[in-house]
């Protein structure tokens, strides 16, 4: 029962940490080089990141530098930001790429705000999946004679605290974000 719970565990810590991850790229207004993770360049027939290509950095609180290392291949990184879903046109001086972040709406930031609250209700059901499926696991441990009732009865308590620390973490984790792009 305990590689249960501790299997659990795993996979509840890799639910939040994806979701941080997921949170990070989510353009709120200030320049963040975490919004190109998802954009792929076709770099001699090979789908590279822009991360593994070009320096990155912020030059300004909205403003990022895209500086390739192959001078060659700017105008290919420029194509694939227009065609991402960043909404972002960068500037090409023909050295490097700026993007620079514009202030958001009120009206953007209410949508920011119902991305982030879809992301943690889509964390918080894979954290009760998990909960549901080790549950399972052990009451099929408790059908072949493995575990007593008693256990089964301890275990399902214990793993719905950690449920409820994850469900917990994952509402500060959004609260958290919902403040950055509300505070803006």
């Amino acid at each position: 029962m305990k590689d249960q719970m501790n299997s659990a565990k795993e996979k509840m810590e890799k639910c939040l940490n994806s979701l941080k991850h997921e949170y990070s790229t989510v353009r709120a207004g200030r320049a963040n080089p975490a919004v190109l993770d998802k954009v792929l360049v076709d770099y001699y027939g090979a789908p590279t990141p822009i991360n593994q290509m070009a320096a990155i950095s912020v030059a300004e609180a909205r403003v990022l530098v895209i500086q390739p290392w192959d001078m060659s291949s700017i105008n290919l990184i420029d194509k694939a930001i227009q065609a991402s879903e960043i909404g972002i046109n960068p500037t090409n001086d023909g050295k490097v790429l700026r993007l620079t972040f514009p202030q958001l709406t009120e009206e953007r930031r209410k949508e920011l705000v119902k991305q982030i609250k879809k992301f943690a209700e889509e964390a918080k059901v894979t954290i009760r999946n998990v909960r549901r499926d080790t549950i399972d696991k052990v009451k099929t441990m408790k059908k072949n004679g493995e575990v007593t009732e008693d256990d089964l009865a301890n275990f399902e308590k214990d793993i719905q605290k950690l449920t409820d620390k994850y469900v917990a973490d994952i509402d500060a984790a959004a609260a958290e974000k919902e403040k950055e792009i509300l505070s803006i």
